[in-house]
């Protein structure tokens, strides 16, 4: 009996899984849709190509080989591949990025509205976490070497940053052809229009003068 209760646990969980999956993203009715990217359509995603226009190249990416720029304030470069990069990523619900940084680099606070992430470090050591949300905010940190596996949850606020004296890699996978990023510090200082300056100042508890600064640098 108890194991028949256990297999039953694991088959809902697993369809419990599988409808959230659906409710991200539908599943492809066919064996690829090719994004094309000069239809004027609007759709949630992308028009189909005509199949019979269809090549490898619309399947493949060449760059990932090749290191970010990372001389930028945050020290680290973000290269995509999303659907938008490899239009055959068109309806399959998977997309990914190289991420490099400095020594001491970081990739600061973000969201991604639409994907979970699963990030592996490729080289160097990185000092990862998420923050759960409202009203715990527990922060879930850990130090991982390479290839070291961390996963951040479908929204939730992230970070990585290099935690060794020489540059870092990771490859990240993500459960959306089009994840979206929301860079934290850009959305709430750099918005534009801005954000009232009060109501942010209101919002962190700190002085006018300081929010306005903040505004400034984005």
């Amino acid at each position: 009996m108890a194991n028949n209760v256990v297999l039953l646990s694991l088959l809902l969980g697993a369809l419990c899984l599988g409808f959230l999956a659906s409710a991200l993203e539908p599943s492809p009715l066919q064996d690829f849709c090719v994004a094309d990217d000069t239809a004027s359509a609007r759709v949630n995603g992308h028009v189909c190509k005509n199949p019979g226009s269809v090549g490898a190249e619309d399947f493949s990416f060449s760059g990932l080989h090749m290191p970010g720029n990372t001389s930028n304030p945050n020290g680290s470069r973000v290269t995509s591949v999303t659907v938008a990069q490899l239009p055959g990523l068109n309806t399959l619900g998977i997309s990914m990025v190289r991420i490099d940084y400095a020594p001491w680099g970081i990739n600061p606070p973000h969201t991604h509205p639409r994907a979970t992430e699963v990030l592996t470090v490729i080289e160097g050591s990185l000092e990862v976490g998420f923050v759960t949300s409202n009203p715990d905010n527990s922060l879930i940190t850990k130090t991982l070497q390479k290839g070291d596996v961390f996963v951040f949850p479908i929204g939730l606020v992230h970070f990585q940053r290099n935690v060794g004296t020489k540059n870092a890699v990771a490859i990240a996978a993500l459960s959306s052809q089009n994840p979206g990023v929301i860079t934290i510090a850009n959305a709430v200082f750099g918005s534009k229009p801005e954000i009232s300056s009060d109501i942010l100042a209101k919002a962190f508890q700190v002085e006018l003068s300081v929010v306005q600064k903040l505004q400034a640098k984005f």
